[in-house]
């Protein structure tokens, strides 16, 4: 059992959490992630990344909202592949701003939102905003980050040691999710599904409704051949290891370093 997860918790453990710790609240989503990796790919890592940094820090963790806004076929290929369970953008805002609204009533003081799924980033900036648009002190405060955005430069050689870094836009469920995957998840990941069907360079335009020829009818986007645990490993450590120190910085002395 899981010392960090809210949902393995009594309501007085729960509450016994709120002065001195720090919420996170894991959002993904149910998408398309090619012939090789399950649909549930962002929620799991976004839960991962969560429990991750909670183990460094005094923090808890939230159930994972698993649901987020649609991704855009040139970026994950869109509602044209069966079991991308998409949100609208009102409702990813409204959900997380509900949400944020009652762990702030709980008495929370520092919240940290770690995204998964590019495309919800703008909705659940939306969301925090809203809800401290009219507060004048310094906290209560949320955070939203994100894995890539803390990513040091230095790893990504290490990552595209053999096939050349193609930009994030056409890294969905590719060499670094399918690496993270095999080294959170590597029961889940298909290798022998593995393809090396992609596209050379995105689109520079957004269509509606959205073209059902533009991605390969695998989902993929770019090869993950060369994807390993080991790189997996890479990226998740380092990532975490830089959004545990924005927290230190962001959260200075209400954060307690734990052994």
């Amino acid at each position: 059992m899981n010392k960090h997860l809210i949902t393995n918790m009594t309501w007085q453990e729960y509450q016994s959490k709120i002065k001195d710790n720090i919420l996170i609240l894991p959002i993904g989503s149910t998408e398309q992630h090619g012939p090789h990796l399950p649909l549930g790919v962002d929620s799991m890592l976004a839960e991962s990344y969560s429990l991750a940094i909670a183990e460094k820090i005094n923090a808890v963790v939230a159930p994972t909202v698993s649901y987020g806004y649609k991704s855009l076929p040139a970026s994950g290929g869109g509602p044209i592949f069966p079991g991308t369970i998409d949100l609208k953008g009102a409702t990813v805002v409204s959900l997380v701003y509900d949400l944020l609204e009652e762990f702030l009533h709980d008495g929370w003081q520092k919240i940290v939102l770690v995204s998964c799924h590019y495309e919800n980033e703008a909705f659940l900036a939306e969301a925090a905003d809203l809800i401290t648009r009219n507060q004048t002190e310094e906290f209560p405060k949320i955070l939203l980050v994100n894995w890539w955005d803390n990513l040091s430069e230095n790893i990504l050689p290490l990552v595209f040691d053999e096939v050349e870094f193609p930009g994030w836009a056409l890294e969905h469920a590719a060499i670094a999710e399918t690496s993270m995957m095999m080294y959170c998840y590597p029961e889940l990941v298909r290798e022998d599904a593995i393809t090396d069907e992609g596209i050379d360079i995105p689109p520079t335009f957004q269509q509606f409704p959205p073209s059902k020829t533009l991605i390969p009818q695998s989902g993929s986007l770019h090869t993950a051949r060369s994807s390993t645990a080991e790189k997996g490993r890479l990226i998740v450590e380092n990532s975490t290891d830089n959004i545990v120190s924005v927290l230190e910085n962001e959260l200075f002395a209400k954060v307690k370093i734990t052994d």
